[in-house]
Order: C-alpha cells, then structure tokens, then sequence
C-alpha cells in the first residue's frame, strides 16, 4: 500500500514538472517570436535599477527610447562588435574559441575572463535576472538558442544596441547618445560610437563624454579593430538571407 502511494505521488510530482516545463517552453517561444517583431518594453536589467532604487528610497528614472536599425549609425553597430565580440557573425550564439582562451587563462594561474557573447548578453539583459548560477546560465543558453534560431544577427544586434545599460537610469543607444554627446544615435560620429562602445563593460563607473586615459586608449583599440574587420561592409554578414 505505501509503496503505490509513494508511486502514485512520484508520477503526480513528476507530471506537474512535465507541465510546467512545457508551459515554461511554449511561453518563451511565443515571447520570443514576439519579440523578433515588437520592441520589447523594457529589459530585467532595467526592472532590477528600478527595484534597487527603490529598495534604497532613491527612485530611479529610466531613460530609453527605442531605434529601429535603420535608426542607429552604422559606426555604433561595428564599434560594439569590434569590442564585444568579432566573431558575432559567424558563432552559434556562443563563441567556443573564446570560451578555450578563458578557461586556459583561468587553468595557467590567471583571471577568469567573460567569453559572453552579444547573443548571451542580449538573452540575459531582456530575459534573465543578474547573477552567476547555474540555474540562471542554463536559462541564458536556452534563450540564446532561441534568439539564434528565431531572431538573427541583425535583430539580435538591434535589440542589444536598445537595451544595454550606458550610465545610470541610460539604457539604449539612442539615450546614450543623447545622454553623452546631446544628439541623436544616427548621428554618431565613428570617435563617438567608440568611445560609447568603450565603456560597455562598466558603464556606471565610466563616461564617454568626458574620457579616461584608459577609455580613450580602448576606444583607440576599438577604431583599429574597426578597420581591421573591413570598416562597415563588415556589417553586410549581419544582413538576413534574401528570400
């Protein structure tokens, strides 16, 4: 009798997660699918400042205005890849060999460096809350699976340059540019769109407008690499195929 009935528990436990499995997964592909076609409204990361400011008794203002592609200046779309990820192009959405060079460097003595890519940046930003778990990383693989298969390059770009965190409460290129330099994000010079893309991995404690010795010297980086990878008919692999 007890066995049936630890049976009969075990089955009911284990359809309930089947269930919620599959409600999570046809959810996130709907939202997804969605996605590839509407702005998305906003991004955790920005819902997170505003808990935080909150949380702190210090509200803060969101500054975000979405740009279509066509909106943003092509020397912004080239500097973020030429100093986020230069392979964007041609990864799954994960970028092995980066991945290897990391956890060399991690293995010889050194620092454990990110290996993210745009891809993963962008499912984490819009999708996923912050942190480093396993749980939250294996959710990050699965929304980057998805924005691969569903979304492209070019849309994954465009999202990203619309969410990404540039200052305090400044979330997107167009409140970036406006925030930085007072004009809009298709106006951007290349010396610009560098220096904003200089000071992606740490946005609150670096400023584009008035430069550091170290954010100027990376954005000088960023402007070789630029050329390096072709100038911006770089940008024509991002393009969806013809149908």
């Amino acid at each position: 009798m007890l066995k049936r009935a630890l049976a009969y528990a075990a089955g009911f436990v284990w359809r309930i997660l089947w269930r919620v499995a599959l409600v999570f997964v046809l959810l996130s592909i709907a939202l997804v699918l969605l996605f590839r076609y509407v702005p998305p409204p906003g991004s955790m990361v920005m819902l997170e400042r505003k808990v935080q400011g909150w949380l702190a008794n210090e509200p803060i203002t969101i500054d975000h205005q979405w740009r279509d592609w066509e909106a943003m200046a092509d020397a912004a779309k080239l500097a973020v890849i030429a100093a986020e990820d230069q392979r964007f192009p041609s990864h799954s959405g994960f970028d092995l060999i980066e991945i290897r060079q990391a956890l060399s460097t991690a293995i010889s003595g050194g620092r454990l460096r990110g290996a993210s890519t745009i891809s993963q940046q962008t499912a984490k930003n819009v999708f996923l809350w912050s942190g480093r778990n396993w749980g939250r990383k294996a959710l990050e693989t699965w929304f980057t699976v998805l924005i691969e298969l569903i979304w492209g390059k070019q849309r994954i770009l465009e999202v990203y340059l619309n969410v990404a965190e540039w200052d305090e409460g400044v979330f997107g290129l167009e409140a970036a540019s406006q925030h930085y330099f007072g004009i809009s994000a298709s106006a951007l010079s290349e010396r610009q769109a560098s220096l904003l893309a200089a000071i992606l991995p740490s946005p609150l404690t670096r400023s584009a407008s008035v430069p550091s010795p170290q954010v100027e010297q990376r954005s000088q980086w960023i402007r070789q690499q630029m050329h390096n990878l072709g100038g911006l008919r770089y940008l024509q692999r991002l393009s969806p195929p013809a149908t």
